[in-house]
């Protein structure tokens, strides 16, 4: 069976920076057959004309602070049968496509979510979630690798993450994509909610996974400490107008989670009357902010541009040594990646130090910590291990979402 042709969607604004190496990690996806759609201010636009990639790219110009408004750019411009998203401070790994587009073979299928992992690249920040009218979620058990199809529960749908979701392009666009009321938070729960009333069913697939950083915005700062709650409130008032929930509780949880950062030391006392204060102004504002039904998207503008990248795909390659090889490591890994490689890098502390993941701008994988410390957060904190040992379990683990190795003795360094 061919590949259905899908359209990957990123939104970019005030992260040239981060959009490109978004980009960079998009131009190793395995999937046979995918356009990529990027919705870019000025910056991100003169970033990508930099890189040579325009030719390769949809590129929609967009500067507005509205990421509902935003995406509804890209699915105007998305020829895909099937619409994925993924944020622009986020790499996917190279099978993503592959495994979030895969329960949409079934017809009864409409969206699909992936997992999320934080910034150390090894917890998970976002796993199942289903959400109710009241905008707070709830966990949802996904037992096993494989993908769970779920039905909406009455008054409650299936929670997708915006940076990792995927939706039929019909589905999507007959029901006028994303509500622009929402200009950065609640956008695609208001979505979600809309479509378990109309009784769409919604795979979360584990193995569909992303690296999400929270690069810092013009509403959060790169410690994840808020800056402005002005759009929050007027989000959550929105979406109580809309759904008919009760937001007292979500309301409070946003007041505690202010209350944390500044118990933390992330923000200084006097800034919490500040931030409260954005969030009542927020709530007035979305009280009176206007809604209106969401006429349908038409048809893509232009056909598929199917997504070619500059240097073909040579292969899977790992390197592996002790910490103090990482200069040459990252220097081999930049050139196997130029190459057309999907590089994975090993570097072991003689140490206990939990592990590491991220993806360099440079195009490789690189992962650190201790010979004898953790690699999941659930398991043991000290494992005695072999360094051959070691790299082969590691290698296993990551292989799932990152594809096949060759393994040969000239990829490690003693």
């Amino acid at each position: 069976m061919s590949a259905a042709p899908v359209s990957v969607v990123i939104v970019s604004r005030g992260r040239p920076e981060a959009l490109l190496r978004c980009l960079t990690g998009v131009s190793q996806l395995l999937y046979p057959n995918f356009e990529i759609v990027v919705v870019a201010d000025p910056a991100g636009a003169d970033a990508i004309a930099a890189t040579g990639q325009a030719g390769r790219i949809k590129l929609v110009a967009f500067d507005e602070a509205n990421i509902s408004q935003a995406r509804n750019l890209g699915i105007r411009a998305a020829a895909g049968e099937i619409v994925a998203f993924i944020d622009d401070d986020a790499v996917p790994e190279p099978t993503w496509l592959s495994h979030l587009t895969a329960p949409l073979a079934d017809p009864a299928v409409k969206a699909a979510g992936g997992f999320v992992r934080g910034r150390n690249g090894i917890s998970w920040q976002w796993q199942g979630r289903d959400i109710g009218a009241d905008a707070l979620s709830e966990p949802i058990r996904v037992s096993g690798s494989g993908p769970l199809v779920l039905a909406p529960e009455p008054d409650r749908g299936i929670k997708t993450e915006g940076t990792n979701m995927a939706f039929r392009r019909d589905v999507l666009a007959g029901m006028g994509g994303f509500d622009p009321a929402f200009r950065f938070y609640l956008d695609e729960s208001d979505l979600n909610l809309r479509l378990a009333e109309a009784g769409g069913l919604t795979a979360l697939v584990p193995l569909a996974q992303v690296h999400h950083g929270y690069a810092a915005s013009d509403r959060r700062r790169p410690d994840r400490a808020p800056t402005d709650l002005h759009e929050v409130g007027a989000s959550l008032a929105v979406f109580a107008r809309k759904h008919g929930g009760d937001i007292a509780r979500a309301l409070a949880h946003h007041r505690k989670g202010v209350i944390g950062h500044m118990v933390a030391g992330r923000i200084e006392p006097q800034a919490v009357r500040r931030l409260l204060a954005g969030l009542r102004r927020g709530l007035e504002d979305g009280r009176a902010r206007a809604l209106a039904d969401l006429p349908a998207i038409g048809p893509a503008q232009g056909g598929f541009l199917r997504f070619h990248p500059a240097v073909a795909f040579a292969g899977h390659r790992h390197l592996a040594g002790r910490i103090w090889h990482l200069g040459r490591l990252r220097e081999q890994a930049a050139q196997l990646a130029a190459a057309g490689h999907i590089v994975s890098v090993f570097a072991f502390s003689p140490t206990a130090r939990p592990h590491r993941v991220r993806f360099d701008p440079a195009g490789y994988w690189l992962q650190t910590g201790g010979l004898f410390g953790q690699s999941d957060r659930a398991g043991r904190r000290f494992t005695a291990w072999l360094f051959a040992g070691r790299l082969r379990a590691e290698l296993r683990r990551v292989s799932v979402v990152r594809g096949a190795f060759g393994v040969t003795r000239k990829d490690k360094l003693d």
